[in-house]
């Protein structure tokens, strides 16, 4: 009997093989002026070889102004951007993988650009993030972006969107959560606009809810466009939504009227039990499944087998994202076929950074090499 998360399925007309997804994880490995390497090319294919049914590519920076979260990250803002991206896709693409890019604008969190801007001048709590880039220590208050500025954002995005078709990716991403630019418009603590990008929820929505229908008017119909949500953010692991299934209702229903083809809700630190759900334990993946009857990709700590093919099984959701245990089990769709325990994972694989080379550091130095190295 096929366990259900080795099971088929499609976003659109876009087959996946299985119901196991990579999880986009920064990982810094692209050249200063965010050109991808040819590692990363490596790196992403093995997880296609590996068996993952969809990848979706770490946070890729969409301007050259204020978008770049941190150092070594990604960008696809030239055609020198976009060839070498073609590469990474060409990679996958040999191993018969159907990879996604994710995009983003750090706003007010970015670690690069020593000037900020965001919806509202209104300091990140927390701290910056250390080994993420020149900067450390407290964010500072950003400066409150005009209405050029934000059409000039849409377009960025817009942009960018239209270069990943070109570089043979399936799809895009639109980075909506984490505390990044596009989820400090949707947070009434950092957008305290009074124009129409402010105010109500659904005013705040309205960048990401813009640059999704932007995208799927732009791009061949069979190319997807999903966005991805959460309520933790990396500088405060502990939000929820304050209203509840009242805000879930809103933002579900708006991003699938502007077109999104699916819903991807990530987790922070506690896992998906935690984080997608509301305070009152409400859970959000199936909430947003009956909600919009799209796909939904759950997500946090789904390397549990039993939890992830019950989250199927039940129709919690219909795809899972899988970070830190992809990371040391490229193969791992093709270990639960074949019954195989998994490498665990442990943090000390970060002990030489958080680059792909020095994860071909630490794993050359405990004996135990993916296959692809």
């Amino acid at each position: 009997m096929t366990l259900p998360l080795l099971t088929s399925t499609t976003i659109r007309s876009t087959k996946l093989a299985n119901r196991l997804a990579l999880a986009p994880m920064s990982r810094t490995s692209a050249d200063k002026d965010g050109t991808p390497t040819q590692a990363m090319a490596d790196y992403y294919a093995s997880f296609a070889r590996g068996g993952f049914g969809m990848l979706i590519v770490e946070a890729t920076f969409i301007d050259q102004s204020y978008s770049q979260s941190y150092a070594g990250q990604p960008g696809l803002v030239s055609d020198a951007h976009e060839a070498a991206w073609r590469r990474v896709v060409d990679a996958v693409k040999r191993e018969n993988g159907v990879i996604v890019l994710q995009l983003m604008h750090a706003g007010a969190t970015s670690q690069c650009t020593f000037e900020t801007h965001a919806p509202s001048p209104v300091r990140p709590r927390g701290t910056m993030i250390q080994g993420y880039g020149p900067r450390q220590g407290s964010y500072d208050v950003p400066k409150e972006l005009s209405r050029d500025q934000i059409q000039g954002i849409r377009e960025a995005f817009l942009q960018a969107v239209q270069r990943a078709e070109r570089a043979g990716f399936d799809g895009v991403e639109i980075h909506c959560a984490n505390g990044y630019l596009l989820d400090q418009f949707l947070t009434e603590e950092t957008n305290q606009r009074t124009d129409d990008y402010g105010g109500t929820l659904e005013n705040r929505l309205r960048l990401t809810s813009e640059i999704i229908s932007a995208a799927k008017a732009a791009t061949s119909p069979e190319f997807l466009t999903g966005v991805r949500l959460s309520q933790a953010k990396a500088t405060e692991q502990d939000y929820f939504w304050p209203n509840g299934l009242q805000d879930a209702e809103a933002i579900f229903s708006g991003v699938s009227a502007a077109g999104s083809d699916y819903i991807h809700l990530a987790s922070e630190k506690s896992g998906y039990a935690y984080h997608c759900s509301t305070r009152k334990g409400e859970n959000l993946t199936e909430f947003a499944r009956k909600l919009t009857g799209l796909p939904v990709i759950a997500n946090g700590g789904l390397e549990d087998i039993d939890l992830s093919n019950g989250l199927i099984s039940s129709g919690k959701a219909d795809i899972l994202s899988i970070g830190k245990a992809a990371m040391l089990n490229p193969d791992l769709p093709q270990k639960i076929s074949s019954g195989q325990p998994p490498r665990p994972f442990t943090f000390d694989m970060f002990r030489y950074g958080v680059t792909i080379d020095a994860q071909r550091k630490w794993e050359a130095e405990i004996g135990d090499l993916m296959a692809s190295t």
